[in-house]
């Protein structure tokens, strides 16, 4: 009797301790992208991000721009592209639960780019091929198509077969959405038409172990004519640039809400560390909002100031690339403080580039920051 009952238990342990193992397990929905093949339209379950329906992704092998490359699982699978006119498509879906802040997950998908892509080109017009390969970055978010995290991003995919690709990632806050981007090289001074295709996605699964380590392609080895088509380029070595700029009248991480008028001087700066943005983009992290409602409130109070929001880039990319970027950081911090009633006659936005470095090592993560300089009181 008591063999039995030990039996019996030790059935009901492992049976629960599966069904435990599986309910921890996040799930996509129709994670294949199974659906008829067609251009300009998304399979079940998934949310178009690109705004208008005509620019949709492409559920192939259509055979529609020339794609014919086979589905890796199932009949067929999703390709996006990016554009030449500084555009890229997004897709997004609500997942089965939450993911959870700090906790970390493992995820897979199979990835492939065509080597065939016709189409039209959106800055030049006339025919072009969407060859060149791009990358994928995976977010998190709160609804569909908000990028509110970067989670995962990959080297750009230059194989014609299909490679899994293995994740791990640690999101800050408890998601509900993921979105999957094709994106360019970065840093990149012009935009280019490219594609990716995505295949056989996992569920994501949380796992105990270190999750420091980077994508990385499993199992197989990439073929060798993608090697001599798209040549690896390493990075050279860091080295150190034009002197760092004067560091008067900075005042770093302050207490907006704390100051008044009269501790202000015209031209002083104030310089916001934690404000922080994803990768080679303009999303601004969910982290960095209690530092600029903290400036919301100290301008609310201060009717009379006006600031100049400048936005300052590491000293990696190139010129024009950084210039554009910092530009459109300095602008999504305005955009923010517009959204909570901040006038906007009283906002100068500028982008400096990597002109104004504070450090004379080109990565040095002080380089890449927002101040916020004092106009008139």
């Amino acid at each position: 009797m008591y063999k039995l009952f030990f039996a019996v238990a030790v059935l009901f342990s492992t049976v629960c301790s599966g069904v435990f193992a599986q309910d921890s397990l996040i799930y996509l929905q129709n994670p294949s992208f199974e659906d008829v093949p067609q251009a300009n339209h998304l399979p079940k379950g998934w949310v178009n991000c690109n705004g208008d329906a005509a620019l949709a992704p492409d559920i192939q092998p259509s055979g529609d721009f020339g794609v014919t490359t086979p589905a890796q699982h199932g009949k067929t699978y999703m390709a996006m592209v990016v554009r030449d006119n500084e555009t890229w498509e997004k897709i997004s879906q609500k997942l089965s639960k939450p993911l959870k802040g700090g906790k970390c997950y493992e995820f897979k998908i199979f990835l492939a780019r065509s080597e065939k892509y016709i189409g039209q080109s959106e800055a030049k017009g006339g025919q072009a091929n969407y060859g060149t390969p791009a990358k994928l970055r995976i977010y998190g978010g709160f609804s569909a198509c908000d990028r509110q995290f970067l989670l995962a991003e990959t080297n750009l995919i230059v194989h014609f077969r299909w490679l899994e690709y293995n994740f791990r990632f640690e999101p800050t806050d408890d998601y509900t959405h993921i979105t999957f981007e094709a994106f360019y090289k970065t840093p990149n001074l012009f935009p280019y038409n490219g594609n990716l295709l995505l295949d056989n996605a996992s569920p994501i699964t949380p796992i105990t172990e270190d999750c420091e380590e980077k994508p990385e392609v499993a199992k197989v080895e990439q073929p060798k004519k993608d090697s001599v088509v798209n040549p690896v380029v390493t990075t050279p070595p860091p080295a150190p640039i034009q002197p760092p700029v004067a560091e008067a009248k900075v005042v770093l991480n302050p207490n907006f809400s704390a100051l008044k008028t009269e501790d202000l001087s015209k031209g002083q700066t104030f310089r916001m560390s934690s404000i922080n943005f994803a990768v080679n983009d303009t999303i601004i992290n969910r982290a960095s909002y209690p530092q600029l409602d903290d400036l919301v409130k100290f301008l609310t109070n201060n009717p009379g100031v006006l600031i100049e929001i400048g936005g300052h880039t590491n000293g990696l990319c190139e010129d024009n690339f950084c210039n554009r970027l910092s530009q459109r950081r300095a602008a999504a911090v305005g955009n923010y403080l517009i959204s909570k009633g901040v006038v906007q006659e009283r906002l100068v936005m500028k982008g400096y580039g990597k002109t104004q470095p504070v450090s004379a090592v080109k990565n040095d993560p002080k380089n890449q920051r927002v101040d916020v300089k004092i106009l008139e009181l």
